[in-house]
């Protein structure tokens, strides 16, 4: 790595999962700049990436950071899916949870209460689960999604205009729809 840092070849910047021994070693030697603890794949070829090494931050300039909820209901060991409609903003015709934007000043577990009142009226809905917010890439947006699993006695429900659809499933079969990016994931880390 010195080597290249002489042949002016050296990277601008080093961004790691994990660095190892060497590549650290490598990076003080050569006094190139290196961040570890990133997770790589939200980022992309010609991204416009800052690399603060001082701070151990990555900003990626050419992205919007979007913060939701996903909210995965349950009724009886099946979830409840919901097709978005084609009157929404995103992922028009795909499966979700109920899910919307945190708001200003908001905290994630209001702004799921809230998407649950307002989308399929589920007020009595009882907290089950949440775990830490998942970070998603699609195109130039990064969402950052707090995901919740809420339990529910009476499995109906009414849609607003945000969703055309909804199904109750099993986990398993979560696979099989085209759904938002990351609902798998999110569906089996709630329900693990």
């Amino acid at each position: 790595m010195y080597q290249l840092k002489v042949n002016g070849l050296a990277p601008c910047a080093i961004v790691n999962v994990s660095a190892e021994p060497i590549v650290a070693t490598g990076a003080i030697m050569s006094g190139i700049p290196m961040v570890d603890g990133i997770d790589v794949s939200l980022v992309r070829t010609g991204d416009d990436a800052h690399v603060d090494a001082d701070q151990g931050l990555v900003e990626l300039r050419n992205v919007q950071e979007r913060c939701v909820v996903t909210n995965i209901i349950r009724h009886k060991g099946r979830i409840l899916l919901l097709q978005r409609s084609n009157s929404v903003g995103s992922y028009r015709g795909q499966w979700a949870g109920v899910s919307g934007y945190i708001e200003r000043g908001e905290s994630p577990e209001k702004a799921a209460r809230r998407e649950l009142e307002e989308e399929v009226q589920l007020g009595g809905a009882r907290l089950a689960r949440s775990i830490d917010a998942e970070m998603f890439r699609d195109g130039e947006v990064v969402w950052t999604v707090h995901a919740f699993l809420f339990d529910i006695r009476d499995a109906n429900v009414k849609t607003d205009w945000e969703h055309q659809a909804y199904e109750w499933v099993s986990p398993e079969d979560v696979s099989k729809y085209p759904t938002v990016p990351g609902l798998q994931k999110l569906v089996c880390k709630l329900l693990s």
